[in-house]
């Protein structure tokens, strides 16, 4: 036998459950009403312990009488057949939150409902899955958010930094303050886009000076470590930096796909944060830019070319697309044109990619001999 106490726990347990949560909420009209078994009282407990079975009745008789199912049981040791409650019958998903007596689950269900009464469908289930989003939030921020994801769209910040963008009434500080929110909101518009791209490269926004960069040495024998994170304010007035190679690589999970490479450095993660390239030390090194084979990396490296002309691509070609192009996928947001900064070959290149199905191929998808082929090539060729 389940005392209103006992089930009052299982609901506020199973609300912590994001996927049970999900499911109930977003699909009222498939998962409701729901039933909690509350059990029948033993013969044994009829028999010998008839005080708590009473006391067990009674407290399921103070409940609302259209959320209790009753049945008729016989038992030996009675005269007559006992009425026991069976089940708890939740209707809709506010008994769910009213029932728990539970004051936290009470206003969470509440604050829910807001957001999704306020809000696209497709981001409800961003309110019902992830409540870190919100939690510790005024609602009017969120809110605010939602508002400021609705008008934000891919390359409208147009090399301004996003703390000069004046959508939806934000302020100057709203990106800094909700950063990990307005991403979440953005990759439900553009198919994950601006955690794939960084908002910055999304919206094609002038990156903050302390975006951090990864520098890695391939050398072994230029850092003090083998790998250290670097502003990249720093290296943009750094006076020089040591070896001979530099490799720009967009991503820092292709890190493990880089050989062995005397007086040669990498740095990673730079997205669309290539400024710094314009450093003047940097035109007396051999600098490779090696990016996703898609229309963004070509239009990163578009980017790179105007701070850095001589930068010379690898891996991003025609040639090492067909050889891949089993791995390749769907780009879910196409960048824009790309008015200057590529040749005929990679303008030929990101006009075919537009057009394919499946026009995107991650770095780190390529195989390690074709990277440590063209990257070892490059270092050889460029003493």
């Amino acid at each position: 036998m389940k005392t209103p106490d006992q089930l009052r726990a299982q609901l506020i347990r199973q609300w912590e459950n994001a996927s049970l949560r999900e499911e109930r909420l977003l699909n009222p009209e498939v998962n409701w009403p729901i039933r909690l078994s509350i059990g029948k009282p033993t013969a044994h407990k009829v028999e010998f312990e008839l005080d708590a079975v009473r006391a067990h009745i009674q407290q399921w008789q103070a409940m609302p009488i259209e959320q209790v199912e009753w049945t008729s049981v016989r038992y030996r040791s009675t005269a007559e057949p006992i009425q026991v409650p069976v089940q708890w019958l939740l209707q809709r998903p506010s008994d769910w939150a009213q029932a728990s007596e539970d004051e936290r689950v009470y206003q969470e269900y509440q604050t829910m409902a807001q957001l999704c009464a306020e809000s696209p469908a497709s981001d409800h289930s961003l309110w019902i899955r992830k409540r870190h989003l919100w939690r510790d939030k005024p609602i009017e921020e969120v809110l605010r958010a939602v508002r400021l994801a609705n008008s934000l769209k891919p390359g409208c910040a147009d090399g301004r930094p996003l703390r000069a963008l004046s959508y939806a009434g934000i302020d100057s500080k709203f990106f800094e303050r909700h950063r990990t929110l307005i991403i979440q909101l953005l990759d439900v518009r553009y198919d994950g886009a601006a955690s794939d791209l960084g908002l910055e490269t999304l919206l094609e926004a002038a990156p903050e000076n302390d975006h951090w960069l990864l520098v890695a040495d391939l050398d072994g024998e230029l850092l003090p470590f083998a790998q250290q994170r670097v502003r990249a304010s720093e290296l943009a007035s750094r006076p020089e930096m040591p070896g001979s190679h530099y490799l720009i690589v967009e991503n820092e999970r292709a890190l493990h796909l880089l050989p062995p490479l005397s007086e040669t450095l990498v740095v990673l993660g730079s997205g669309n944060n290539l400024k710094w390239l314009a450093n003047s030390w940097l035109s007396a090194k051999h600098v490779a830019y090696w990016g996703d084979l898609d229309t963004w990396g070509l239009k990163l490296l578009a980017q790179a070319r105007a701070h850095l002309p001589q930068i010379r691509p690898l891996l991003m070609d025609s040639a090492t697309f067909a050889a891949h192009a089993p791995n390749a996928v769907v780009e879910p947001l196409r960048a824009v044109s790309v008015k200057d900064g590529l040749t005929s070959t990679e303008q030929k290149l990101f006009n075919e990619l537009t057009l394919m199905e499946k026009g995107r191929l991650e770095q780190e998808f390529l195989t390690e001999a074709s990277v440590h082929g063209a990257v070892t090539t490059w270092r050889n060729q460029t003493i």
